[in-house]
């Protein structure tokens, strides 16, 4: 990520690793849906016997590491965030057993095929220049590893973008990418494949939306938005109130796999 744009980000995560759990239900769903995708796709065995080695993106409080630790009992986990507070969240949780650490996912702080998997829940979309870091990513994976996420595609939030646009006004919320961006990304990678959920839900009006947002730290806007004025603010509220109240979760989830090295 862009540094300062960065540091904004772990420091708003960072306020809501306290209370992030309360707020994460859709969250929950994605890193669950992520697990069984694991389940059922087949990972590489560590050559040579050893333990398999897997990193994991924006671990947050743990959500997706604990469905990761039971999946693979034996392997060594390496969980990351840009954020401290989430780390030491995590931590607190006592059962994950891995090794944690601060690092913005984007700038990887590893050199060489190291990991067998890697895997990331709801974190890529905060990416700046997401092929560049799918590039940097797939390196790490040794010959035959895989990289799987879930990251926020096209119509996540497009009812409260939508009660902006009544008042001419720009939401907060990025222009994620549509279906067909992500897999020509994931088309320059090997055995990529990439399938769509939606998750329309009801959080009690824009209220409750705000809420969410701030809850899981989703607060950082997009780069050059200005804040609304209270005024503006409660004209959108209004609008979303009036549309309905739900608002829907996007969810692309994606999987490429480095190819295996060929012996003549």
């Amino acid at each position: 990520m862009i540094e300062q744009r960065a540091q904004r980000i772990g420091r708003a995560f960072g306020a809501a690793a306290p209370h992030y759990d309360a707020h994460a239900g859709i969250q929950r769903v994605v890193a669950a849906t992520l697990a069984q995708l694991l389940r059922l796709q087949p990972v590489k065995p560590a050559p040579n016997g050893g333990r398999l080695r897997i990193l994991e993106i924006g671990c947050g409080t743990g959500l997706l590491t604990r469905h990761l630790r039971g999946l693979f009992p034996d392997a060594e986990i390496v969980a990351t965030d840009i954020s401290a507070e989430m780390i030491a969240q995590a931590e607190r949780g006592g059962d994950l057993a891995a090794r944690f650490l601060v690092m913005d996912g984007e700038a990887p702080a590893f050199d060489g095929a190291h990991f067998d998997l890697i895997a990331s829940s709801l974190t890529f979309q905060w990416f700046a220049n997401l092929p560049s870091a799918l590039d940097r990513l797939t390196a790490l994976l040794r010959p035959g590893g895989s990289l799987m996420f879930a990251t926020m595609a096209e119509r996540s939030f497009h009812e409260w973008r939508a009660a902006h646009d009544v008042y001419g006004l720009q939401a907060g919320t990025p222009r994620y990418p549509d279906a067909d961006s992500l897999r020509a990304m994931l088309a320059r990678h090997a055995d990529a494949f990439l399938f769509e959920e939606e998750y329309a839900h009801d959080f009690g009006g824009s209220r409750g939306l705000l809420a969410h947002l701030k809850g899981i730290g989703a607060t950082v806007p997009v780069e050059g938005r200005e804040p609304l004025v209270a005024g503006q603010m409660r004209k959108v509220m209004r609008a979303f109130d009036k549309a309905g109240g739900v608002c829907t979760y996007h969810v692309a989830y994606c999987r490429v796999t480095r190819l295996a090295e060929h012996r003549a």
